[in-house]
Order: C-alpha cells, then sequence, then structure tokens
C-alpha cells in the first residue's frame, strides 16, 4: 500500500454508510505517480473529515475509466502536528475552544511537541501555563478531548480486528458509546456484524468456554440451524452436536440453556427449544386460524347463476373443480386452494372476486377486497390476471426495512371483509403471523398456492402444516389448462411431484430436452445452445438460467460470470463499476435480493441496468425493473446479483418462457423432489436440462425437504380440541 499525507479540501459526495468521495492536498507521499501538493480525489470509507486537520491516508492510487486517478483509501489516522508552527496553529485553531494565538504560543513554550498529549492528559496542566484560568482551561481540555475521541474510537476498533467498514459503521450507529458495548458484551453487537468476526475478535483477549461466548454460541446455533433447515424450533440434541462440531464447544451446557430461558432469550416447551419470536409468531398465527376455523360457514343461494353470468362476461369456462374451489372460498371465513402451475389458480381468483361482487352488489372493491402475495412478479401476476390491484405482504404491512418492523401491525389494523394470499407457499412462520396481526379477523381469507413447491426460504411450513390440520376447506386442482396438448413439461412436473419417472425424460420432445453430458462439459454444452438461442433472436430478456447452489465450477456465481459474457460483453461503449467481486455493465440483467417498499420492488425481481455514474451520490446504478426506475446509492449494491443465472428459490413465484437447468451430482446436498419440481414448473413454453441423468434422478426421489419441524398444526388443532 501507498500512503499520502496533508490537508483534506472538500467533500464531492457522503453517503450515510460512511462511503466519502473528496478532494485532498498532498504534502508527503512515497508513491512517484503522486506529485507532492497535488490535489488529488480520494475515495473510501472515512470518518468526517476536518478542513483543518493533518491526515495520513493509506491505500492503492488507481485509474478509473470515467474518473481518472484517485486515492483508493484503506486506512486512516489522523496526524498529531508534529513541529512547532503546526502545533501553535492547531491550538490556535477554530477546532481548540478558548485558545488564541499567545496562549498556544505560551503552552507550547512550556511543553513543546508533548503539547498535546499533555492536555489530553490532564486539564489541570495547563493551569501551570501563566494567565490561565480554570474555565479556559476546561474548555481547551474538552476540545482537545473532543476532536481526537472519535480517532481513539477508530484506532480502538481496528486494534480490536474490525475492518475500515466496520469501524464506520459502528462508529455511525453507536457513537462515542461503542467501546463500552464491546466492553461489556461484544456479541451484542451480532445484528449489525458478522458473527464470526465478533466470535474471532473476542476469542483474542478470551477463553473460548468464557460464560458470555457459551451463551452467544447457543443462541447464534438456534439461528443458524433454524434458518438452515427451516425449523421453529430444536431438539437439545441438535444443539449440542452443532455446537461441538462448528465451534468446537464440548462443555454441559445445561445451565447455559436455564439462564437464556430465565432470561428470555430462548423458550423451552416440552423440550422443544424455541428463539422467542418463533415460538411466539406461531402460537399467534394458530390462534388466529383456529378463530377463523370456528366461524360458521355461509349459503351463497344464486352462486350457479352468478358464476354463469361471470363466464359468459369474461368468456371464462371454470371447470367443476375450479368452480367448487371458487364456492367453497365465498362460504368460508377461511379455505386453502392448491394446484400446480396452469390449473388456472390466478383465473380462479379473478371468479372469486367477480362473484363477490355480485354477491354484495359492489361495483368496485375499495377497501373490502385484499389482494396480496410474498413477491412483486406474483402480486404483479394476480393484477394481470384479475384486473384488480395487488400488493406484496410487505407493502401493504408498511415495512419499515431500517428497523425491520410494520406500521400496520396488532396496534393499528385494517379490516377488509375478503382476502386472497397467492403463493402461500412462500410465506414463512413470521410473515404470517404479521399479517394477522395487521388485520382484523372478521373476514375471510383464501389461501392459495402448491404445496409441492418449495417451503418458505424463513421458518415455518405455513401451507403443508394448514392443509394437513384436516380442518380447514381444501380444494386440490388436478387438471392442467396451459400448456399445448403436445407439451411434455406439465407431463415431467407432475411425474416428479408423483416421484414416477421413466427413460422417456432422455427423449427430446417438443418443448423439452435432456443434453445428457459429465459435470465438466456442462458449461461448453449451454453455451452451445445459448449462441443457437441468440441466433433466433431469443435472449436474455426470456431466458432463465437456474441452478440449486452458488459456489462450485457450475454453481450461479460462475455460470453468471460466463453468462454476462455471452449476453452483455465487456465494450467501450459501455459503462462498468466493480463491487466486491462482481462486475456491472450498462445493459446487465440484475436480480433484486431485498424488500423495498420505498422503491416498490420485491425479493426475486429481474431487472436491467440502464446507466452507472459512480460519483453520483444518488444513483452510482440505476436500474429498470419492468418500468420502474430505481436509483441505487453505494450502500445499497450489496442487494443485488447478476440475474442471468439464479437460484430456483429465487424464481419461486416467477414464470419464465425458456428455462434452462443444469444438473449434477456436485449440486448433491441440494439435488431434492421439490427443488427439481419448483425449476421444472417455472417453465412456460420450454425447457432443458443439461448434465447427468443420475443427479436428476436423485432429486426426484429424495424427498426430505418436506421434513421440518413445525408445530402449527398441532396448536391449532389444540386450540380447536380447547375450545371445541
Amino acid at each position: 500500500m501507498n500512503f499520502i499525507k496533508g490537508k483534506y479540501k472538500k467533500t464531492i459526495f457522503k453517503s450515510g454508510a460512511g462511503y466519502l468521495v473528496g478532494l485532498f492536498r498532498v504534502y508527503e507521499t512515497d508513491s512517484q505517480d503522486i506529485v507532492k501538493n497535488k490535489t488529488i480525489t480520494i475515495t473510501g470509507y472515512l470518518p468526517n473529515l476536518n478542513e483543518e486537520g493533518i491526515y495520513v491516508l493509506k491505500g492503492e492510487y488507481i485509474h478509473h475509466v470515467r474518473y481518472g486517478f484517485q486515492f483508493d483509501v484503506k486506512e486512516y489516522e489522523k496526524a498529531k502536528p508534529d513541529e512547532k508552527e503546526s502545533i501553535i496553529e492547531f491550538l490556535s485553531s477554530s477546532f481548540i475552544k478558548g485558545c488564541g494565538i499567545k496562549t498556544a504560543e505560551k503552552i507550547y513554550n512550556l511543553y513543546g511537541i508533548d503539547s498535546l498529549n499533555k492536555i489530553k492528559e490532564n486539564k489541570e496542566n495547563l493551569l501551570l501555563v501563566s494567565g490561565m484560568t480554570e474555565k479556559r482551561a476546561l474548555k481547551i481540555h474538552d476540545s482537545i478531548t473532543k476532536y481526537y475521541k472519535a480517532d481513539e474510537d477508530i484506532i480502538y476498533l481496528k486494534k480490536s480486528g474490525f475492518s475500515l467498514n466496520d469501524t464506520m459503521k459502528l462508529i455511525n450507529l453507536y457513537g462515542s458509546n461503542i467501546k463500552d458495548i464491546i466492553e461489556n458484551n461484544i456479541y451484542d453487537l451480532r445484528e449489525d456484524i458478522e458473527f464470526k468476526k465478533l466470535d474471532d475478535i473476542f476469542l483474542q483477549f478470551n477463553n473460548q468456554e468464557a460464560e458470555k461466548r457459551i451463551n452467544a454460541l447457543i443462541i447464534q446455533t438456534m439461528k443458524e440451524l433454524t434458518f438452515k433447515n427451516g425449523d421453529i424450533y430444536l431438539d437439545k440434541i441438535e444443539i449440542i452436536i452443532y455446537l461441538e462440531q462448528v465451534y468446537n464447544i464440548t462443555i454441559n451446557i445445561n445451565k447455559n440453556l436455564e439462564y437464556l430461558a430465565l432470561k428470555k432469550e430462548i423458550i423451552i416447551e416440552n423440550e422443544d427449544y424455541y428463539l422467542p419470536n418463533d415460538y411466539l409468531d406461531e402460537v399467534y398465527s394458530s390462534n388466529c386460524i383456529g378463530k377463523l376455523i370456528n366461524e360458521k360457514s355461509k349459503t351463497i343461494k344464486k352462486f350457479n347463476q352468478y358464476l354463469k353470468e361471470i363466464e359468459k362476461k369474461f368468456k371464462i369456462i371454470y371447470s367443476e373443480e375450479q368452480s367448487l374451489s371458487i364456492k367453497r372460498a365465498l362460504e368460508n371465513s377461511i379455505s386453502i386452494i392448491t394446484g400446480s402451475p396452469g390449473t388456472g389458480k390466478t383465473t380462479i381468483i379473478k371468479g372469486i372476486i367477480e362473484v363477490y361482487k355480485k354477491i354484495y352488489n359492489i361495483s368496485h372493491l375499495d377497501d373490502q377486497v385484499l389482494l396480496l402475495a410474498p413477491t412483486g412478479r406474483a402480486a404483479k401476476k394476480i393484477t394481470e390476471t384479475t384486473g384488480y390491484q395487488s400488493s406484496t405482504i410487505h407493502r401493504f404491512l408498511k415495512w419499515d426495512k431500517e428497523k425491520d418492523t410494520f406500521k400496520i401491525n396488532e396496534f393499528n389494523k385494517q379490516h377488509y371483509k375478503l382476502i386472497i394470499i397467492d403463493e402461500v407457499s412462500m410465506i414463512d412462520n413470521h410473515l404470517l403471523a404479521s399479517l394477522f396481526k395487521g388485520i382484523k379477523l372478521n373476514t375471510q381469507i383464501v389461501f392459495v398456492g402448491d404445496e409441492y413447491q418449495l417451503p418458505s426460504v424463513r421458518p415455518g411450513l405455513i401451507l403443508n402444516d394448514m392443509i394437513n390440520t384436516n380442518l380447514i376447506t381444501h380444494t386440490s386442482l388436478k387438471n392442467i389448462y396451459r400448456q399445448s396438448e403436445d407439451s411434455f413439461i406439465p407431463d415431467l412436473a407432475k411425474a416428479v411431484k408423483e416421484v414416477n419417472i421413466n427413460e422417456n425424460i432422455l427423449y427430446k420432445k417438443d418443448d423439452y430436452n435432456f443434453f445428457v453430458v459429465p459435470s465438466y462439459k456442462i458449461k461448453d454444452i449451454m453455451k452451445e445452445v445459448l449462441i443457437k438461442c441468440i441466433e433466433k433472436n431469443i435472449n436474455e430478456n426470456n431466458i432463465q438460467v437456474l441452478a440449486p447452489m452458488y459456489k462450485g465450477e457450475n454453481g450461479i456465481d460462475n455460470l453468471n460470470i460466463m453468462l454476462q459474457n455471452i449476453f452483455n460483453p465487456k465494450s467501450k461503449n459501455k459503462l462498468e463499476f466493480k463491487f466486491g467481486s462482481l462486475i456491472f455493465r450498462t445493459g446487465d440483467k440484475v436480480l433484486n435480493l431485498i424488500n423495498d417498499i420505498d422503491f416498490n420492488i420485491s425479493n426475486g425481481d429481474i431487472g436491467y441496468v440502464i446507466d452507472i455514474d459512480p460519483y453520483n451520490k444518488d444513483s452510482v446504478l440505476t436500474i429498470d425493473y419492468d418500468g420502474n426506475i430505481v436509483p441505487y446509492k453505494r450502500e445499497m449494491l450489496n442487494t443485488i446479483i447478476h440475474a442471468y443465472a439464479i437460484s430456483i428459490h429465487k424464481s419461486q413465484g416467477n414464470e419464465f418462457d425458456h428455462i434452462i437447468m443444469p444438473i449434477t451430482m456436485a449440486y448433491s446436498r441440494m439435488l431434492y423432489n421439490k427443488l427439481i419440481y419448483t425449476g421444472i414448473s417455472r417453465a412456460k413454453k420450454s425447457l432443458i436440462l443439461i448434465g447427468e441423468p443420475k443427479a436428476f434422478e436423485k432429486a426426484v426421489y429424495n424427498n426430505y425437504s418436506v421434513i421440518r419441524k413445525t408445530k402449527l398444526k398441532q396448536k391449532i388443532l389444540n386450540n380447536i380440541n380447547k375450545n371445541g
């Protein structure tokens, strides 16, 4: 690394996360490329720099294609004045209250180059300066202390092992309290800093079996296991085994578990171990579902007449099972409709709304009917099919992304007479409870989804648990209408779902092909297929590569590098921006990873980069999400990745004209039935598999994903038995 020493001149841009672009006057440097007494551009995560302060910055002098040379700062320190003139200049500057030039000279004459240390050491030292008063001494001492305090905190954090980025984040969040927080219990920062980093820092100064660490490891273990497996509760033996395997902890943890339960940091019920929020959310949802089940059903006297009128008006013909699902939805306070893609679920949603309007003689929905889905794409599909506005659950509940809370909640409930929720298999334990907290229960709720798709990413098995109570009216749709009679895709999805495949999967069909190749050939064949697609004017807009894993030779990360070079290669006419290991170009296809109601984007939305400007503080990247133009600040860039290849999990709730799926034994731990079924069922027009048939077969016959430890079903049954 090189260094530069000098004065900070001007801020060009400063983000909330501490990223700064500014001008710096260089007095000293060890780089031949940097001329002394030259003003250069600096970039990096830095605190507020004062224009009168002297700083030493370490980093690299780099050349940016668009913005020229700039010094990328990796380390920073505030330089102490080390000569008579600079010390006097500093003491008499606007930073130091109560000290003019004459007083500054007197201080220097007494303490010399050690003047600043003497003042910081004890304000009483100033009283030895002739003419100094108690009041002025206090002002000067406090000014010096305040000036260096932030830097002392930065030095403390850096010496503790925090990166400059983490240091600036913690200073911005906690200010001068950060040292006390770390010394009291560093693990209190686990919501802000990666747990492993906190643990590594703690172990530098403490025993690995310290009580604070064991308690923190138990909580972390429970978080990691519940997220990894989708479980709501854990067995004690799981916690013990994980602690031993991952953290090398072999001591008896019974007392720690009792302590954490006493402190209400965990909940223990019948030898089941819960994180408090998971337990409380499950209890809340089960109570609400129990109340809805206990409501009396209604009778729709003119249902057949109303349905025929709707069929005639919209030129729709509902099958017997579809008609039954509409009728049941309108008769019961809570009902479930499930079916594979192509069984007409969104068309049924339209039928429920239109019959409802006729029953209650209303011309518009206003605040009576609420249409929801977990993702933006799923919500958009409902709107396009029904003609009525739909919303993501997060947007309806007015999610505050900074606090991770909802403004529509148990203290601010909303009332709707009919609520229809699509893609319910994607709803997790916490989101369901949050939704119930935000609505009044004198309503009718229709849950729509596909129980054979992947369960939610976060803990819970909501749709399956509700179905398995056998207490909620459930219509399972069997007939597929979407594809043509010659389509093989629905047949393959059905065969996978029913675990009934044969050699037919290897034969080419009108809308399907399986290229049988070894793992190391997958990318080569995929490249050949894509080049032929591009020749036929089929491009990244309607082709989607789906894969189960991010890492590895045929993982999503690697595939995206190859696919970016095929679909959007480097060009002198395209702007580029490097963020971490990713290179974004104008025209890139990208995937949004979070819900953000401020910009009306949802986790899983796909967009395209339309502009890049690293020095635009409000829009480093600009992305077009199907007409929704979203500016990205630098600190938001960790919420997007390339989307030429995406995970099958992220594809849920979406449909694509053409799907390409690599399949290899290297994906072994991610090869299971629901995953493959979900990937197959995303394809509308064609599906291409590339890889190893034995890997496909393994996935079909591996059904472990249905096993999640939840108690929603049991809690619902207990409520009914208690109140019934």
